[in-house]
């Protein structure tokens, strides 16, 4: 897998909050990231002891191709995952440990768009990004994600 990087970082304090851009969180085990909705389990859809909702992603490219595949412009905090990337295609990291930095996170299942997403940004998101709205990932090893930290796959030996 080629090496990805993270071009921004996402959080929200409260539900349905606008998304702030941070340079680093703190990734915390069983918890998420530090200062979002989801550590705090305040997240419209908090549920306790969902590693799910640590952690979402979605690549800079799925957003490109929603402006250009159907002329929707999203900015990439209004995507409501934490972690923008750049480089890596997230949808094969189910099931994969990976890296951020020096963060181990594991791939738990696709995000996918749903209405929710779409009353909170505009008509055509949830159609416009099935499938490649993203992964959701549970912490692994904890640690201080940055804006620039590389994105690696993790090494299985057997």
């Amino acid at each position: 897998m080629a090496n990805g990087i993270v071009l921004a970082i996402y959080i929200a304090p409260e539900r349905e909050m606008p998304m702030q851009s941070v340079n680093n969180v703190r990734a915390v085990p069983g918890r998420g990231l530090e200062g979002d909705r989801y550590f705090k389990r305040t997240g419209t859809f908090s549920k306790k002891d969902r590693p799910d909702r640590e952690l979402s992603l979605i690549e800079v490219e799925a957003i490109d191709a929603l402006r250009y595949d159907y002329g929707i412009e999203l900015k990439p905090g209004e995507s409501r995952r934490n972690i923008l990337t750049k480089g890596v295609q997230l949808n094969h990291l189910v099931g994969r440990e990976f890296c951020i930095g020096k963060v181990t996170l594991r791939g738990i299942k696709l995000c996918e768009p749903c209405s929710h997403l779409e009353k909170l940004t505009k008509i055509g998101v949830k159609h416009g990004l099935m499938h490649r709205g993203g992964l959701r990932a549970t912490i692994i090893i904890e640690g201080i994600i940055t804006v620039g930290d590389e994105i690696e796959e993790s090494l299985v030996i057997e």
